[in-house]
């Protein structure tokens, strides 16, 4: 009796032992089926954020970038790029003094990551077409009005900055930041471009004769500097000639004549007149009346 209860007993174990590999097998391969059909996880990448849903409601939560588990069939994960993106926008406006203006512009921009539920929620992911291309285009042409057609081409700079500034207003109140603007094309009508042209033209036609004028002048006052310095210095000349030295120069004459006379006096006849030498440079004789 006993003997065969206890054989039972064994037996009853020997038949669950072999039973036992069966079911961890059947609980392993459960929760296999249930990470690869409802997947309780979700990997926010590089640049992303990720937007919690709960039955579809957005929820405060904001995911960073990592490995994060979620509640499979309550909770969804939307991604949401936070990276700086780029948007190329043509826009066409009128200037100040009415002159059509076409504009290529560039716009470097990115979600505020911690405010990426809230753009999800209030625009969702077609954020540029929605806000970001409507809002360049109306600053464009808002900005273009305040400037004339020369004016657009002269100060780009401050044309550019204040389109930026516009810009980075308006679109921070939807949680977008602005990296950095620019202007990367103005073009205008034929008529007007070739205005410009024939203006540029003038001018740089007027500036080679201001220019060649100013030569012309600075030659002609060096020319006179030289001749006023030619002119003072024979003044100078004139007045160093006094009488003492006109005076200086006739002896320096008689004596250079009386070194070349030989000393013999020329004989004349007649009229008592006493020959004398000539003291004037000269070797003729000449009489001295009574």
């Amino acid at each position: 009796m006993y003997e065969s209860d206890a054989d039972k007993t064994k037996e009853a174990i020997q038949a669950m032992a072999k039973k036992a590999p069966t079911k961890l097998i059947v609980i392993a391969g459960a929760i296999l089926l249930i990470l690869v059909f409802f997947r309780p996880w979700v990997q926010v990448g590089a640049g992303q954020r990720g937007i919690v849903l709960n039955f579809g409601a957005v929820q405060k939560k904001v995911l960073e970038e990592g490995l994060h588990f979620r509640i499979p069939i309550m909770q969804e994960i939307a991604l949401m790029d936070v990276k700086v993106q780029k948007a190329e926008t043509d826009a066409a406006a009128a200037s100040a003094d009415l002159q059509d203006v076409t504009s290529r512009v560039a716009l470097n921009y990115h979600i505020v990551p911690d405010q990426a539920n809230t753009v999800y929620q209030k625009i969702g992911v077609q954020f540029k077409e929605r806000i970001i291309d409507p809002a360049i285009l109306e600053v464009v042409k808002a900005v273009t009005a305040k400037y004339t057609a020369e004016e657009l081409i002269t100060k780009r700079p401050a044309v550019s900055e204040a389109m930026r500034r516009n810009l980075m207003e308006r679109l921070i109140v939807n949680n977008i930041a602005v990296d950095a603007f620019s202007i990367v094309t103005f073009s205008f009508s034929k008529v007007f471009t070739e205005a410009i042209e024939s203006k540029q033209t003038a001018e740089q036609l007027a500036l080679k004769a201001k220019r060649d004028l100013d030569r012309i002048k600075i030659e002609a006052e060096q020319k006179i500097t030289a001749a006023r310095a030619e002119a003072e210095s024979l003044r100078l000349q004139r007045a160093n000639i006094s009488t003492d030295l006109i005076e200086l120069r006739k002896i320096e004459a008689n004596m250079k004549a009386i070194e070349k006379w030989n000393g013999i006096l020329p004989q004349v006849t007649g009229g008592g007149a006493i020959p004398m030498i000539g003291l004037g440079g000269g070797d003729a004789p000449k009489k001295i009346k009574p």
